[in-house]
């Protein structure tokens, strides 16, 4: 096991934050600079909040951070630190701390191996902070050869890494929720956002990449491709070019919509549903971020938020959310609603960062 010192300065940075945090509107007890404030009981908190939350603690710690995960059946952040002086420091802020032994570097160095070394048609790898480990996965087309080198690489990384095997198949979902259609196919809408003042919708990249123009379940021509971006990433923004209805909101498929009013980051644990047109609405859990999937045909994607959800081809491009919140696009995945599996979804904060695009 590991064990490092918070430097002073970086105890100072620690209780300004959690001052910061008290001045927006979050009560935490009054933490001293140069002295941790005593541990309390883990603040109940929204996955939103937990987000935020997260977020501040992880510059206040820095290397002494390794990952952040929301415990939904107690409402609680929970922090992975690397030793106990910054345990204090998490506890103090109104988050659980659990001491580890890997840290982001090492994680992240772990990754970069798995990329160089097996980056294999069919795998995908993720972080996982619950048990601060990257999860490798082989889908059943990755074959015995392949599996083995996967096993060789893994087994160097030691207990950083984990390597498992699904039993579908990564592929996109091509085939929020809404039908749109085109030449190549069919996909779902993702969310519908404002550039400059016009409307637009974004969806998968590699639905985009594959269709330009796209019509609506009625056979209306609705919209054309402005940007695509796929793969490494996987989104892609639609111009309207029909005078349609456009709400912010998501279809919920039985006769009702979810208005959506922002976008944001997802958590690990967060609870999230997601909407699509092959199979509608399905909820689940987030379980990792920053998850990097080889497709079948050798495609790959960086970046992306793992999940439970299940999704089958047609619900590409739709929209993962909680509440009125936007969270994500979707790209693909393995298994079906049937059996389930893994899904995977491109964060609509980066597609929205890159088309300099709103919620709206």
């Amino acid at each position: 096991m590991k064990h490092r010192r918070i430097p002073r300065r970086r105890a100072a940075v620690a209780g300004a934050v959690i001052t910061a945090l008290v001045a927006t509107g979050v009560a935490f007890q009054s933490a001293n600079a140069s002295e941790p404030a005593k541990a309390s009981a883990p603040r109940t908190l929204s996955a939103v909040a937990a987000g935020n939350l997260a977020s501040m603690l992880g510059k206040a710690l820095g290397t002494d951070a390794a990952g952040t995960y929301y415990d939904a059946n107690t409402k609680s952040l929970v922090v992975n630190v690397l030793d106990e002086t910054a345990a204090k420091t998490v506890e103090a802020a109104g988050a659980k701390a659990r001491v580890v032994e890997n840290s982001l570097a090492e994680l992240k160095s772990a990754r970069t191996a798995l990329k160089d070394d097996a980056t294999i048609p069919g795998t995908a790898w993720v972080t996982d902070p619950r048990t601060n480990q990257v999860v490798v996965t082989a889908d059943r087309t990755v074959s015995d050869a392949e599996w083995a080198k996967l096993g060789k690489v893994v087994d160097g990384l030691g207990s950083v890494a984990e390597l498992k095997r699904s039993e579908g198949e990564f592929k996109p979902f091509i085939a929020g929720g809404d039908a749109i259609t085109g030449s190549g196919g069919r996909c779902s809408l993702g969310f519908n956002v404002v550039k400059g003042g016009q409307p637009y919708f974004i969806t998968a990249g590699h639905c985009t990449e594959a269709i330009s123009t796209w019509t609506d379940s009625s056979g209306t021509t609705i919209g054309q491709n402005e940007q695509s971006s796929f793969p490494d990433n996987d989104f892609g923004l639609v111009k309207y070019t029909a005078e349609v209805d456009h709400p912010s909101e998501v279809d919920l498929y039985n006769g009702s919509a979810q208005a959506i009013t922002r976008a944001a980051d997802a958590t690990v644990g967060e609870k999230v549903t997601r909407s699509g047109s092959t199979t509608q609405v399905h909820s689940g859990t987030v379980t990792g971020l920053d998850a990097t999937v080889n497709y079948g045909n050798g495609d790959i994607v960086n970046g992306l938020i793992q999940t439970d959800v299940c999704a089958e081809p047609g619900d590409s491009g739709g929209s993962l959310f909680d509440g009125d919140a936007a969270i994500g696009l979707t790209s693909g995945g393995s298994g079906d609603c049937t059996s389930g599996g893994e899904t995977f979804f491109q964060p609509v904060t980066e597609a929205l960062s890159a088309f300099g695009a709103q919620i709206g």
